[in-house]
């Protein structure tokens, strides 16, 4: 069984390579849980299990073209690591379609049993 500190330098591995959704795949617990600081139009900001994290990984998909991705980390403590994603991105839909921006973002990550259980997702929303 991974430690948690082998589950953070393949999540930041993959992220680094562009793998999202292998890491997702690979990494996840069926169970996860994923907290973002606000809910959006039509994402409530706690989402529990693989599969609405994939339909969320979609609509992110789906809705931004990434420009580049800078990936810092991993941070790891007891069963808990931090990584850091500063994502240059275009909205290619929604309400911020075209707009072109920079977002800055720290995610704590839990592991249990060789696998993330939860993800948690700290940024300004400028508010």
């Amino acid at each position: 069984m991974a430690t948690t500190s082998q589950v953070a330098k393949k999540l930041v591995e993959l992220c680094r390579q562009g793998k999202f959704e292998e890491a997702m795949e690979s990494l996840y617990g069926n169970n996860i849980v994923s907290i973002e600081p606000h809910a959006g139009p039509n994402m409530p900001a706690r989402m529990e299990g693989i599969d609405a994290i994939r339909k969320k990984g979609q609509w992110w998909n789906e809705n931004h073209t990434v420009h580049s991705a800078q990936v810092d980390g991993p941070w790891p403590v007891s069963d808990r690591f931090i990584v850091r994603f500063k994502l240059d991105v275009t909205a290619t839909g929604g309400p911020m379609k075209g707009k072109r921006m920079t977002l800055d973002e720290a995610a704590l990550y839990t592991v249990k049993d060789g696998k993330i259980v939860q993800e948690e997702f700290f940024y300004d929303m400028g508010g």
